[in-house]
């Protein structure tokens, strides 16, 4: 799994998991990858610091404790993060992984067997899967009730 730091033409940055730079491509060349503050699909890579490892030979050493930007606050990405928005973004993601335990991955599939589900023509369960803007709105638009998760799940066969 690759993280990257992305922004959108209107200046918003968020991050980005993917299985590969080549999964990136893939999405952006098809216009999956949307901002999720403003939904602009001009999305691009964001300079970002590399994470290089320590060589193994070398001695360990205290690293220095940052001080947080701000009293009370941690840093989370690229701003500072109070301990009650930390809190709660912790219960969010408790609260995304309960839902989402006895939820089946769909994949790609997603809208297909959502409106399946919709219409009788097979046995609703609870589904989570990958949709794109235009076909989350058009369930939407059907009445099917769909919602997004907040924080990115990988496909299963892509867990280690």
């Amino acid at each position: 799994m690759i993280v990257f730091d992305l922004s959108c033409a209107n200046g918003h940055r968020f991050e980005g998991w993917f299985a590969s730079t080549g999964d990136f491509a893939s999405q952006k060349e098809r216009r999956l990858l949307t901002c999720p503050q403003c939904g602009c699909d001009e999305v691009v890579k964001a300079p970002m610091a590399p994470a290089v490892g320590k060589k193994g030979n070398q001695r360990s050493e205290q690293p220095a404790v940052a001080q947080p930007s701000a009293p009370h606050a941690r840093s989370m990405s690229n701003v500072p993060v109070t301990p009650e928005v930390e809190q709660a973004l912790v219960k969010l993601a408790e609260a995304q992984k309960a839902a989402l335990k006895d939820s089946k991955w769909v994949g790609k599939s997603f809208a297909e067997d959502a409106r399946a589900m919709h219409y009788g023509e097979r046995d609703a369960e609870a589904i989570h899967g990958e949709a794109s803007l235009e076909e989350a709105q058009k369930l939407v638009d059907e009445g099917i009730d769909v919602a997004p998760l907040p924080f990115p799940v990988a496909p299963p066969k892509s867990l280690n």
